[in-house]
């Protein structure tokens, strides 16, 4: 019998996640019903968002909480097919879905998963490189993407602040904005990071949030106010937003990073998006699949002709998973993380 392996939760994490959270289990390789193919995965995802996961219930709204002693279901994952029981999809195929944390998984075409943005899907890799489909051409392009456009700020030129712009997202916004034509500004939490924002990103201004005051740095950088705040952060940050927005201003709602791992902390100050007319929308890129095919064909020139790129940290094996976890939610990690398992 040939077997497989994969992650499942030991126990939800009370602070910081752990490799202690976790085990790796061994099973028999699945077979496929009718209507079904076999992936063997070769390179899985590890978000922000599934810490969010990783306890006994997950906001209201939000996918699932992770079961214990269960497989990790809900995490967008590449693949090839080695076995086809459903039309459309042949041995050899390269695919994502949303079954990983594990080497091996059976998945239902046709059925939609994830709100259709892992729905079983066949992807051209010709000319690109595979792992992008879990970044830029994928999840994380559309969350930047969709973030952008429910507050209207694809038009460019307007002063743009992106924070935890090294991160997944983050970066990806940082470019865009660039690309787009807003004056962006960007924080991240080294001075590495944010040296690559300033030298090759191309910002027009980026700090390090830990060792410069969140308020008194954005009033130097946008002293005429902020237009356009792309919040991953949250806390602390969105509160330092709040102050520094420009009349009129719009601020994406995509994470809250800072509250992940302790206590929520909101800003003090929300009777400002009252007073500066703000306009605040929350949004999850998996709610916007519609402009999916438009992000690919954008994100995809520019990845093609070198205008935007993929940051990724990588991790190899799967047993290197919840570690990769622990280190991107620590902020050791740079762009996107990935495990690559074969």
């Amino acid at each position: 019998m040939a077997f497989a392996r994969e992650v499942h939760v030991r126990s939800y994490p009370d602070a910081a996640v752990g490799p202690e959270h976790f085990e790796v289990v061994e099973v028999p390789v699945p077979t496929p019903a009718e209507g079904e193919v076999l992936v063997r995965n070769t390179w899985t995802s590890v978000d922000p968002g599934m810490r969010l996961r990783l306890r006994p219930h997950a906001p209201e709204g939000y996918f699932t909480a992770f079961e214990l002693g269960r497989p990790m279901d809900g995490v967008i994952t590449l693949g090839e097919v080695v076995e086809s029981r459903a039309e459309g999809f042949a041995v050899g195929d390269t695919v994502w879905h949303p079954f990983g944390w594990r080497t091996h998984a059976v998945v239902p075409a046709g059925v939609e998963l994830m709100n259709g943005a892992a729905t079983l899907r066949r992807l051209d890799v010709t000319d690109v490189e595979p792992q992008w489909y879990l970044g830029p051409l994928g999840a994380m392009g559309l969350t930047a993407w969709s973030g952008l456009a429910v507050v209207d700020a694809l038009k460019g030129g307007e002063t743009l602040w992106v924070s935890a712009a090294a991160g997944a997202v983050g970066s990806l916004v940082a470019q865009i904005g660039v690309l787009l034509g807003h004056r962006v500004l960007a924080s991240a939490g080294t001075d590495a990071k944010v040296a690559w924002l300033r030298d090759e990103v191309g910002v027009a201004g980026a700090f390090n949030h830990r060792t410069q005051p969140l308020a008194p740095t954005l009033r130097e950088l946008a002293p005429e106010g902020i237009d356009v705040y792309f919040d991953n952060v949250g806390g602390d940050h969105l509160e330092a937003a709040l102050d520094a927005m420009a009349m009129h201003g719009r601020i994406a709602l995509c994470g809250s990073v800072s509250d992940y791992e302790g206590e929520a902390v909101g800003p003090r100050n929300i009777f400002l998006a009252t007073a500066k007319h703000l306009t605040l929308q929350g949004f999850r890129g998996s709610l916007h699949i519609g402009v999916m095919e438009e992000m690919q064909r954008r994100l995809g020139g520019w990845l093609r002709s070198g205008e935007l790129v993929q940051r990724e940290t990588v991790y190899s094996g799967l047993e290197q998973a919840p570690r990769a976890m622990a280190d991107m939610l620590a902020g050791r990690t740079v762009g996107k993380t990935l495990v690559r398992l074969a």
